[in-house]
C-alpha cells in the first residue's frame, strides 16, 4: 500500500541539508530509504517512477489559505481548495479562520478537518480565531481550540486593535506553544484605503493605503512578542519598513517572524494603472530574468484582481520583500490563496473585495523571481515552503527523514507554460496571473505515498 520507488530526482531536503541526484524509496506511506542505492531496497513489485531532471523535495507547505467553508462555499470549499493546491505542489495547508461562522470553537474546527479527510488529497490543518467572531472584542476560548488541534491562531482578515487584548492573547498562546500569526493593519492609519498610498494611487484618484498602516502593528508585535516571549508570525508583509522592522528585532532575538507572497514581492502599485507600466517600472521586466515582456498580457486599469489585503505597494518595497526573503529576514513563503466569485469582482474598484486566488501560480512565481533570477538558491527557496513553516507551526512535516511521513513535491523547476484560470481546480477565477508564461511547474504531488496529482490528473 501506498509503496514507490522514485528513481533519478534531484532530491532537495533541507532539513537534512541534502542536495544530490538520488532515489527516493516509499514503503507503506513512509519514507524508508534515500540515496543512491535506495533502490536495491525496493520489493520487486514497487511501482517505479522515472523523475530524471526533475527536483524531489518534501511536500510544500501553505500556512496561509482561505477556503471559505463554513458559509462561503460559493467561491471556495475545501474540496475545491484540495484540488488547487495539489495542483500547485502542496500537501499541506493551514486555512484561516475568518469564515462564516468564524473558526472560534471546538465545533467548527472539527468541521474543517472532516471535511479535509472528505476531500482525501492532502493534510488540512486550521488556525483558530483569537477573538470570538474575529470581532476583536473578547478573547476566543484558546486553550479549547489547541485542544481541538489548531496548530495556530490569528484573526487573520482582521486586526485587533487593542494591544491590552493581543497581549493578554500572546500569553494564553504561549502558555499552549501555539503561535501568534497576525494581519497587520492599523484601522487608524489606513481609513478606507484600497490601494498603496503613494504616485499611482494620486494619478487614479483612488484612496490611499500607507505602508505605515502595516508597520506600526508590526512594530506593535515585536515590543509584544519581546515583553510575552510568544512566538509572533507577521502575515502577508509588504512593506519595506516591516522588513527592516522584522530584521533588527531578530539580531536582538525576539521571537518574530514574517512571510512574503508572490504578489508582493512580482507585481506593484504600478499594475492598477494597467500592465504596460508595472513590468518597466524600474527599468526591468518583472521576472528578473530573460523573458520578453511582450509574454505579459495587457490588463486594463483599474483592473480589480490587482486590489488586495495588504495592497501592492512601491517598487523599493517590492525591492526590500525580495531582499528580505534573500537575506533570511523572512523566513516563509505563502499564497494568502483568497478567492472571489466573479460577480464579486466585477465592479468599480473602490467596492471590490481584496483577495486573490495563488496555490497554482506560487511556486512557478517564486522559482522566478527567486531562483530563476539568481537571488536564492533552490535548497533556500525550498526550505521557506517546507523545513520552515513546519517548524513554525511544530509539525511533523517537511522532511525526507526516513521513518517520516512520504508527503512529497516532485517539479520541473525550468517547464514554461501559460496559466489560464479557466483550467483552474479552485472554484474561483480571481488571479491577475491569467495569461501569463510561467516557468516551473509540479509533475507530481504525494501524500502518504499516494500520487494525488500527475500532469493532468
Amino acid at each position: 500500500m501506498n509503496s514507490l520507488l522514485l528513481q533519478g530526482g534531484r532530491v532537495v531536503d533541507p532539513a537534512n541539508q541534502r542536495d544530490e541526484t538520488s532515489d527516493v524509496l516509499i514503503l507503506d506511506g513512509k519514507i524508508a530509504a534515500v540515496g543512491p542505492d535506495a533502490g536495491k531496497r525496493a520489493p520487486g513489485d514497487v511501482k517505479k517512477l522515472n523523475v530524471s531532471g526533475q527536483v524531489v523535495c518534501p511536500g510544500l507547505i501553505d500556512l496561509h489559505v482561505h477556503f471559505r467553508e463554513p458559509g462561503q462555499t460559493a467561491k471556495e470549499t475545501i474540496a475545491t481548495g484540495s484540488a488547487a493546491a495539489v495542483r500547485g505542489g502542496f500537501t499541506s495547508v493551514v486555512c484561516m479562520p475568518n469564515t462564516s461562522p468564524a473558526i472560534d470553537s471546538s465545533a467548527t474546527v472539527a468541521l474543517v478537518q472532516d471535511r479535509g479527510e472528505q476531500a482525501g488529497l492532502l493534510n488540512v490543518y486550521t488556525s483558530g480565531a483569537i477573538t470570538k467572531g474575529i470581532a476583536g472584542e473578547e478573547l476566543a476560548q484558546i486553550g479549547s481550540l489547541h485542544k481541538a488541534g489548531v496548530v495556530a491562531i490569528t484573526d487573520d482578515g482582521h486586526c485587533i486593535q487593542n494591544n491590552d487584548m493581543m497581549r493578554r492573547a500572546m500569553e494564553y498562546a504561549r502558555m499552549f506553544n501555539l503561535p501568534v500569526m497576525d494581519h497587520c493593519q492599523d484601522y487608524s492609519l489606513v481609513t478606507d484605503g484600497v490601494m498603496h498610498e503613494g504616485y499611482w494611487s494620486t494619478l487614479l484618484g483612488l484612496r490611499g493605503w500607507p505602508a505605515a498602516g502595516e508597520e506600526m502593528i508590526v512594530a506593535r508585535n515585536i515590543l509584544l512578542a519581546e515583553t510575552t516571549g510568544c512566538r509572533v508570525h507577521c502575515q502577508h508583509l509588504s512593506a519595506a519598513g516591516s522588513v527592516r522592522l522584522i530584521r533588527e528585532a531578530k539580531k536582538r532575538g525576539v521571537p518574530i517572524s514574517g512571510e512574503a507572497c508572490p504578489h508582493h514581492f512580482t507585481l506593484t502599485d504600478a499594475a492598477v494603472a494597467g500592465s504596460e507600466k508595472f513590468w518597466a517600472e524600474d527599468g526591468k521586466t518583472v521576472f528578473g530574468y530573460d523573458q520578453m515582456s511582450a509574454a505579459l498580457p495587457a490588463w486594463p486599469s483599474y483592473h480589480t484582481h490587482f486590489k488586495m489585503n495588504p495592497p501592492l505597494r512601491s517598487a523599493a518595497d517590492r525591492e526590500a520583500i525580495l531582499e528580505g526573503l534573500v537575506d533570511g529576514t523572512i523566513e516563509i513563503l505563502a499564497s494568502d490563496h483568497a478567492p472571489h466569485c466573479n460577480y464579486e469582482k466585477e465592479v468599480e474598484f473602490d467596492y471590490a473585495p481584496f483577495g486573490i486566488t495563488g496555490l497554482e501560480t506560487e511556486l512557478a512565481l517564486s522559482l522566478m523571481q527567486l531562483y530563476h533570477a539568481k537571488r536564492m538558491s533552490l535548497p533556500d527557496l525550498i526550505a521557506k515552503f517546507t523545513v520552515n513553516p513546519a517548524r513554525l507551526l511544530a509539525l511533523d512535516k517537511g522532511t525526507l527523514s526516513v521513518g517520516a511521513d512520504a508527503d512529497i513535491t516532485v517539479f520541473d523547476p525550468d517547464q514554461e507554460w501559460v496559466f489560464d484560470v479557466n483550467s483552474s481546480r479552485s472554484k474561483s477565477l480571481n488571479s491577475p496571473f491569467h495569461g501569463w508564461t510561467l516557468k516551473g511547474n509540479p509533475t507530481k504531488t504525494i501524500v502518504g505515498g499516494k500520487v494525488v496529482w500527475s500532469g493532468g490528473e
